[in-house]
């Protein structure tokens, strides 16, 4: 648009002020400054418009969290979607750009990684959040419970299962009522179910000196909301790591796992059971 001169040719910064930028009676050197400036605007503006391009192309009709970064690849902002296509192409919609945060029109590259649920997305963004530190993203720490309509029945020790990217495979979302979280893709064919049902039971059970990432009143309020009805076990329910171990296997087995709520009865807990780790 501005760059539309003859070649050789001194710009007549005068004139292109005011016929393109509309101000009119600038002084030369003024004229001179608004038209940079502009040039490198609209330089911006197309680089930002390829991006967008770009990630309308490649991006995935599927849910998941992404980062913009800068060309010295700088975290600029993380978000999450459920659509990522979806979600990207607003981004980047021409409207936009008449609002956008200063520091988004420095875009030179956008991440995403595919989840297999909302829940995932949650912790995934809060996690790329904390450790990133993004510069457009408003709050960069963890929720608090104070700040979040929870019903205290909700605020325990939880264990989700809940869909993968992965067919063959569910992803675990440990909660503890410390705060802390952790997340585990485990094959449904049960192959990783011990190793994983021992992790676990370490997680609820040695607290001490453990620091909790504090994002567990992410799966709380998902819970007291739209994961209502997702498949969920309470470890304290289970003597041992082993009676874990028979119903995490057993819940992985069984074909309705994703879609109805399947809820499994305590064992009876016996005293010799409890020692097992």
């Amino acid at each position: 648009m501005l760059a539309c001169l003859t070649p050789g040719q001194a710009p007549d910064y005068q004139r292109l002020a005011a016929e393109v930028l509309g101000i009119r009676g600038a002084a030369p050197d003024l004229a001179r400054k608004l038209v940079e400036q502009a040039l490198v605007f609209e330089d911006r503006r197309e680089h930002w418009r390829r991006v967008g391009e770009r990630a309308r192309r490649e991006a995935p009709a599927a849910p998941g969290v992404y980062v913009f970064r800068d060309w010295a690849r700088a975290a600029l902002y993380v978000g999450k979607a459920a659509n990522l296509r979806r979600r990207l192409s607003a981004h980047f919609a021409d409207r936009r750009w008449r609002v956008l945060p200063p520091a988004l029109a420095g875009v030179a590259a956008i991440e995403w990684q595919q989840v297999g649920s909302e829940i995932e997305a949650l912790l995934r963004e809060a996690r790329l959040i904390r450790d990133l530190q993004p510069v457009v993203n408003v709050q960069t720490g963890a929720p608090a419970l104070v700040t979040r309509a929870i019903p205290r029945t909700l605020v325990q020790d939880v264990v989700l299962l809940v869909p993968s990217i992965d067919p063959d495979a569910a992803e675990l979302v440990a909660a503890r009522d410390d705060g802390a979280t952790m997340l585990h893709r485990t094959r449904r064919n049960g192959a990783e179910v011990s190793r994983h049902s021992r992790e676990l039971w370490r997680f609820f059970s040695r607290r001490s000196g453990a620091v909790a990432d504090g994002l567990a009143p992410l799966v709380f309020s998902w819970l007291a909301g739209r994961g209502l009805h997702t498949t969920r076990l309470n470890p304290r329910d289970f003597p041992s790591a082993r009676h874990l171990r028979v119903h995490l296997r057993n819940l992985l087995a069984d074909k309705d796992l994703f879609s109805e709520r399947l809820i499994t009865v305590p064992p009876v807990s016996r005293s010799r059971d409890r020692a097992e780790a």
